[in-house]
């Protein structure tokens, strides 16, 4: 700190992006601190199913200034060992951690910033917000219209099937999370049903490598985000992908998951669903195909060697579908003594007090992940900048500008 007791930035936040701005920061000789509510990755440890893995390779789940030197560039850890890399690459680098300190509020004072925590209040020039935007569950509007009945639970709170009461579980959301869990059921011998939706696949593998590595060689993590955000700002969602093999709608009904089209409502005690289950599968086929003929352009244009492409059973399997659709169900009936709701997420920052900062749905109004008030950064947000942005993948970068932008602030102060 200055003689004022003021620092160059405050952090908010331990995880993968707190952190790498801490590394830079530090590099650069900024006095600074990283402020985490409890332990570091935290989200990673409490928000997680027993057999998550990343979808991310190893050679590509790597903090700035390392290098991964293993024996698996293309495995996956698991969420704590993942947790374990964060705490060792902190304790290595000697960054300026507090756990256990959370940030109550964020206001603007003076030209500084005023970080309020239970044991005392941090002044500083900058702030780097890296809570993360995907930490909060979000729920259709009309799942509020069920109570009683089946335990309701988020994808942050789903652990493992055992946990869940005696019955069949309804999972709603076939994006990631979604499909992870409906098959981590149905591998457990839980009756499953999955309400699907209209979202992406991609294979885990094609033509001799993991497929995130052909996308990084071939520049499809690094599309800009105005290419792929509609007028409205939505963004959609990112194709899912199984962490360890393919996943697909069809590869779950052929393992016994009871497919339903996209999630429409409640009806009294009935469930409603569309009729897409078949565009929705349709859907999925066609973006693993323009994924895979982008890869196919780029391996030949670049005159690259590569095995030929061979059929992916799991893209291959005929779907197993009930006779007729299934567009209303009766939890009772069923037997459904669960539902986990796998609809999204976004951040909460509902801390921040500094006006100008969040829109009116209380999300960051940013650019590039730079806040439109001088000296508020956002770390690690989903499609900030590219379809990189949001993964570690990302983090060096950011971390970079970030800092950057930092000093170049304090240089101005001094002239």
């Amino acid at each position: 700190m200055d003689e004022t007791g003021v620092l160059d930035a405050v952090v908010v936040g331990a995880g993968w992006a707190g952190l790498g701005v801490s590394y830079m920061l530090a590099r650069s000789d900024m006095r600074h601190c990283v402020l985490e509510r409890r332990q570091i990755g935290e989200t990673w440890r409490t928000q997680r199913w027993d057999s998550f893995h990343f979808n991310l390779p190893n050679i590509y789940s790597v903090m700035p200034g390392d290098r991964y030197g293993g024996l698996e560039p293309e495995g996956f850890m698991s969420q704590m060992e993942f947790v374990a890399l964060l705490e060792d690459y902190a304790q290595r680098n000697r960054l300026p951690v507090r756990t256990g300190v959370s940030v109550t509020k964020l206001e603007a004072s003076n030209g500084l910033f005023r970080v309020v925590t239970p044991e005392r209040t941090w002044l500083a020039k900058n702030v780097v917000v890296a809570s993360g935007s995907l930490n909060r569950p979000r729920r259709p509007p009309s799942a509020s219209a069920l109570t009683g009945g089946p335990v309701q639970l988020d994808a942050s709170d789903y652990r493992k099937a055992g946990d869940l009461p005696v019955g069949a579980v309804l999972v709603v959301g076939s994006a990631q999370s979604g499909c992870q869990i409906a098959e981590d059921l149905i591998l457990a011998g839980r009756e499953t049903y999955l309400a699907t939706g209209h979202i992406g696949r991609l294979p885990r593998r094609y033509r001799g490598r993991d497929i995130v590595v052909w996308m990084v060689k071939s520049g499809l993590f690094d599309v800009p985000r105005k290419d792929f955000v509609d007028p409205s700002g939505r963004v959609a969602a990112r194709p899912m992908l199984g962490a360890l093999h393919t996943i697909s709608l069809q590869s779950l009904s052929a393992q016994g998951v009871v497919l339903l089209g996209r999630f429409v409502g409640v009806d009294n005690s009935r469930l409603i669903f569309a009729n897409d289950v078949l565009e929705n599968i349709r859907f999925g086929d066609e973006i693993s195909a323009q994924f895979k003929n982008r890869i196919d352009e780029f391996i030949k244009c670049n005159g690259l060697s590569a095995p030929a492409p061979v059929e992916d059973e799991a893209e291959a399997v005929a779907p197993r579908l009930p006779q007729h659709p299934i567009l209303s169900l009766d939890l009772v009936e069923r037997n459904i003594s669960a539902i986990v709701w796998c609809t999204g997420f976004d951040g909460d920052f509902s801390w921040i007090d500094v006006p100008g900062v969040l829109d009116e749905r209380r999300q960051p109004v940013h650019e590039n992940g730079i806040a439109s008030v001088p000296g508020v950064y956002f770390a690690g947000l989903d499609f900030a900048s590219t379809r990189r942005s949001g993964t570690v993948m990302a983090v060096d970068d950011e971390a970079r500008r970030f800092v950057a932008r930092i000093q170049a602030r304090a240089d101005r102060a001094v002239t």
